[in-house]
């Protein structure tokens, strides 16, 4: 799920050591995330678009690079909900396998790099969801694994070359006695391993999505929500290695999007469509730029 290539690897070697973000796609949970879906097997599909047209400085200044970064995942989430619980929680497992393909292009250098095909893994083996009239949790531990292509010092890596361990939860407030206007909350903490062939540990990650979601007058076959979305990320620790400069280490990734999004859900076919837009500012050490999102799921 790293597929982001470091961009700045445009304005030389000492800062081509910069580490550019963490492995969460942001956004991705903004929506209803603290709802466990229906008990039985699920199939989620996410398509998310990411591109960044800035460099920005560990300051947040504009870095006078020219160049485009482009990353293309498709997500494919495989879900299973038990029907019993643990501890009055529902317990439910997810693997997630993405294909990605990324870009990075300079005006001075044309093509810089670029990959494509099988990313690194995700796995959620431990979900647990707690439901209430107004109130849903979800509580998870889960792990990203190297499993797409990555040799140090290439510029067609598609994987991360690195394991990640993840903790996370997401929330979904039910504000109104209907139901009609929701806040959805998700926080995630990344702690990553040493990555293979470089003896460099990135610093560990927090992330951040939400949401505030209006539902429209609902219909027989379909429930509609029309809102704000938005995203943040922050590096909380040093990335260390042998060839790690002090200033590089000393730099904190910041990451901050804000956009519209709308979702859909289709009761009679036990299935949900959403679109999601996301405009960045006010990031550091990292690109900017914006997202969009669509994405869908079906209970079997």
């Amino acid at each position: 799920m790293r597929a982001i290539v470091a961009a700045v690897v445009l304005i030389g070697a000492a800062r081509a050591q910069a580490q550019n973000r963490g492995v969460y796609p942001l956004g991705m949970s903004a929506i209803n995330s603290g709802v466990t879906p229906a008990t039985g097997f699920s199939y989620a599909n996410q398509l998310l678009f990411y591109a960044r047209t800035e460099a920005r400085d560990d300051d947040g200044e504009t870095l006078p690079v020219g160049g485009l970064n482009t990353v293309v995942m498709d997500m494919n989430s495989f879900i299973w909900v038990s029907e019993g619980g643990i501890l009055g929680a529902r317990y439910s497992a997810t693997a997630t396998i993405p294909i990605a393909k990324n870009s990075l292009t300079s005006d001075i250098h044309g093509q810089v790099s670029g990959g494509g095909g099988l990313a690194d893994s995700y796995y959620l083996p431990l979900i647990l969801g707690w439901s209430g009239e107004a109130t849903s949790v979800r509580a998870m531990y889960g792990f990203l694994a190297p499993t797409g292509r990555f040799e140090a010092g290439a510029d067609d890596n598609v994987g991360s070359g690195y394991w990640t361990h993840t903790l996370s939860s997401g929330q979904t407030f039910r504000l109104t006695g209907s139901g009609s206007v929701v806040l959805s909350t998700f926080e995630m903490y990344e702690r990553h391993t040493t990555q293979s062939g470089t003896d460099v540990r990135p610093g560990d990650t927090f992330d951040l999505d939400y949401s505030l979601m209006g539902a429209l007058p609902p219909g027989e076959d379909l429930r509609l929500q029309v809102g704000l979305v938005g995203y943040l990320q922050r590096q909380t620790t040093a990335k260390t290695g042998p060839d790690v400069a002090p200033a590089t280490s000393a730099e904190r990734y910041a990451v901050n999007g804000l956009g519209l999004a709308v979702n859909g859900a289709f009761p009679k076919r036990r299935a949900s469509l959403a679109l999601k837009y996301f405009k960045e500012f006010a990031s550091r050490a990292t690109y900017q730029g914006y997202s969009v999102q669509l994405a869908g799921a079906i209970t079997l």
